[in-house]
C-alpha cells in the first residue's frame, strides 16, 4: 500500500513524495481514510510511528475547500508543549505547500502582537497550547464557534501537565457537530473518560499495545553507583558508536550541570529545559538538528513528539519517575523504521521505578555489562622526596599533638613503609634539620603567699522568743486580752430619754428600787 491508495489529492501526494515518503505507516494507513470520511478517531500508537502525519495530511485535503474569517479559525490542534506545536506547524508548511491554507501558531514565551495580527486576518489551521489559547480567549481575541475540526494530540501528556480541565472547557466552547481526533501513546482512565464525553461514535485505532516500546530499539539498563554516573556516561559515549544522543534528566539543575560537565570533557553538548526562553530552546534544537552539536541534554520537555532524524542513542541519566515517560523518552530513537539503542542508568534507589517500567512494557530489560570506568591517573611527583616530606612533617605534628596530652599506646602500623620512602624521608629530615635550641633558663621559684589571718568568730545569736499558740490570737492576728471582764452588773451608763416614760402616774426606771421607794409604793 502507498499514499495514493488512501484517497489523498494529487497536490498532497506530490508534497509527500517530495518529502521522501512513499509508504504509509500502520497508523497512517488506518487513520487517513477515516478522517477523510469525517469520523471521530481515537488513535493509540507508539511514539515515532507517524501519528502527526496521520492527521495533518487528511486535514489539508478537508480544509482545502472553504474560506476563513477573522478571529474564527476553521480547525484547532491542541499540543502540550511549544516544541510539539512548532513541529506540527513545520509539517503543515511541508505538506501544504501546494495549498493556499493560512496557519497561526499560539504558544507561550513569544509576543502576542504577531499572533493576534494573524488571527485578525483569519486562519484555516490554529495550532495552540492550552494556556495561551485560554489567555487569548479570555481577552476576547478569538472565537471558537466556527471551528469544525478539533485535534487533541499527546492526550496522555496533557493529563500529566494538568491541562485536562482546560481541554474540557475548550470543548464546551466548540460547536457540538464538530469532528474530533484524539491521539495518545497510552490510554489512562481519565483520557478514556474524556473521549467518551466529547467524541461521537469514535473509531478506535490501535496499532500496538499501549505503552510498549518499538521493536527497533535495543534497550539496556546499566547498574551504576550514583557517584559514578558521569564517568560511566563518558565511557559509553567514547566506546560505543554514538553519532547523536539525547540524554534525559529529571531535574533542570541536573540538565545544566551535566551539559557543562560534558563540555568541559571535550564533548559537543547542548541543553534544553523548561527554564529557557522559547528563542533559546528553538536555537538549541536547530543546532542539534543541523549537527553542530551531537549530544543534547534535556528534561522531559523534549520527551514527547520531537522528531529529530538520526538519533542513534537515548540515555536515561535519571530513571523516569513515571513509567509512561520511559516509553516517550526512548521513542526519540528508532523512528521511521530506523534502529536505535536506549540505556537507562539504574541505582539502588531506582529499583522500584525500573520494576514499574518493566511491568508497563511487559518485558524485562537486559543488563548492559560494563567494566568499571577508568579514571584519569593522577600525576606522579617528579621527586620521591617531595612526596615523603609532607608525610614526615605530618608525623612530627602528630607527635607534638600527642605529646601535649600524654602519649597513648602506639597502635601497630598496618603496613611498613617501603625502604626507598624511608631513605627519602631520612634524607629530607637530615637536610632540613634545624639547629638545636638553647636550653631555657630555669624558672625562679614563686614566692610563698602570706598566710591569711584567722577569721573572727561571730557572736552567738540570742534565742528567739517562743511563739504563742494560735488559739491565743483572733482572726486578724491580733493578740487577745488575757484579763477577764468580770461579772455583768447591768447598765451603768446614762439612761436614754426614750426609756424614761410612765403610765398613770407610774414611772419606770432601769435601776433597782431602794427600800424607801418600796414602802411608798406599797402604801
Amino acid at each position: 500500500m502507498n499514499f495514493a491508495d488512501l484517497g489523498l489529492s494529487e497536490e498532497l501526494l506530490k508534497a509527500v513524495e517530495e518529502a521522501g515518503y512513499s509508504t504509509p505507516t500502520p497508523i497512517q494507513a488506518q487513520a487517513i481514510p477515516s478522517v477523510l470520511m469525517m469520523r471521530d478517531i481515537i488513535g493509540i500508537a507508539q511514539t515515532g510511528t507517524g501519528k502527526t502525519a496521520s492527521f495533518v495530511l487528511p486535514m489539508i485535503d478537508v480544509l482545502a475547500h472553504g474560506r476563513s474569517r477573522a478571529r474564527m479559525p476553521r480547525s484547532l490542534i491542541l499540543e502540550p508543549t511549544r516544541e510539539l506545536a512548532a513541529q506540527v506547524a513545520e509539517n503543515f508548511e511541508k505538506y501544504g505547500k501546494n495549498h493556499k491554507l493560512s496557519m497561526a501558531l499560539l504558544i507561550g514565551g513569544v509576543s502576542m502582537g504577531d499572533q493576534m495580527a494573524a488571527l485578525e486576518k483569519g486562519v484555516d489551521v490554529l495550532i495552540a497550547t492550552p494556556g495561551r489559547l485560554m489567555d487569548l480567549f479570555g481577552r476576547g481575541k478569538i472565537m471558537l464557534n466556527g471551528c469544525s475540526l478539533l485535534v487533541i494530540d499527546e492526550a496522555d501528556r496533557m493529563l500529566d501537565m494538568g491541562f485536562i480541565p482546560d481541554i474540557e472547557e475548550i470543548c464546551t466552547k466548540l460547536p457540538a457537530n464538530r469532528q474530533t481526533l484524539l491521539f495518545s501513546a497510552t490510554m489512562p482512565p481519565v483520557i478514556k473518560k474524556l473521549a467518551d464525553k466529547f467524541l461521537t461514535n469514535p473509531k478506535s485505532i490501535e496499532v500496538a499495545r499501549p505503552a510498549t516500546a518499538s521493536v527497533n530499539i535495543a534497550q539496556f539498563k546499566v547498574q551504576v553507583d550514583e557517584r559514578a554516573k558521569r564517568d560511566v556516561l563518558r565511557q559509553i559515549l567514547r566506546t560505543e558508536e554514538v553519532t547523536t544522543a539525547i540524554i534525559f534528566c529529571n531535574r533542570k539543575t541536573m540538565v545544566r550541570d551535566l551539559a557543562k560537565s560534558l563540555k568541559q570533557n571535550g564533548f559537543s553538548a547542548g541543553e534544553i529545559h523548561g527554564d529557557m526562553d522559547q528563542g533559546s530552546r528553538i536555537q538549541e534544537l536547530d543546532r542539534f538538528k543541523a549537527g553542530t552539536i551531537n549530544v543534547l541534554v534535556a528534561s522531559d520537555v523534549a520527551a514527547r513528539g520531537l522528531d529529530v532524524k538520526g538519533v542513534s542513542h537515548v540515555f536515561n541519566y535519571d530513571a523516569p519517575w513515571h513509567p509512561d515517560d520511559y516509553v516517550h523518552r526512548i521513542g526519540r530513537t528508532g523512528r521511521a523504521g530506523a534502529t536505535g539503542v536506549a540505556y537507562t542508568f539504574v541505582t539502588k534507589s531506582d529499583a522500584e521505578a525500573i520494576a514499574n517500567i518493566e511491568k508497563l512494557i511487559g518485558t524485562s530489560i537486559p543488563v548492559f555489562s560494563l567494566d568499571k570506568p577508568e579514571r584519569a591517573p593522577k600525576e606522579a611527583p617528579a621527586d620521591p622526596a617531595s612526596e615523603a616530606a609532607p608525610a614526615a612533617e605530618e608525623g612530627r605534628r602528630g607527635d607534638r599533638r600527642r605529646g601535649g596530652r600524654g602519649r597513648r599506646e602506639e597502635r601497630p602500623e598496618a603496613k611498613a613503609p617501603r625502604p626507598e620512602q624511608e631513605e627519602a624521608a631520612e634524607a629530607v629530615v637530615a637536610s632540613e634539620a634545624r639547629p638545636a635550641r638553647d636550653p631555657r633558663p630555669p624558672r625562679e621559684p614563686r614566692a610563698e603567699r602570706e598566710a591569711r589571718p584567722p577569721r573572727e568568730s561571730r557572736p552567738e545569736r540570742e534565742p528567739r522568743p517562743e511563739r504563742e499558740p494560735r488559739n491565743s490570737r483572733n482572726d486578724h492576728g491580733q493578740r487577745r486580752e488575757e484579763t477577764a471582764d468580770g461579772p455583768d452588773e447591768g447598765w451603768n451608763g446614762p439612761v436614754p430619754d426614750f426609756l424614761s416614760f410612765g403610765f398613770a402616774g407610774f414611772a419606770f426606771s432601769t435601776t433597782a428600787p431602794s427600800e424607801g421607794d418600796a414602802s411608798a409604793t406599797a402604801a
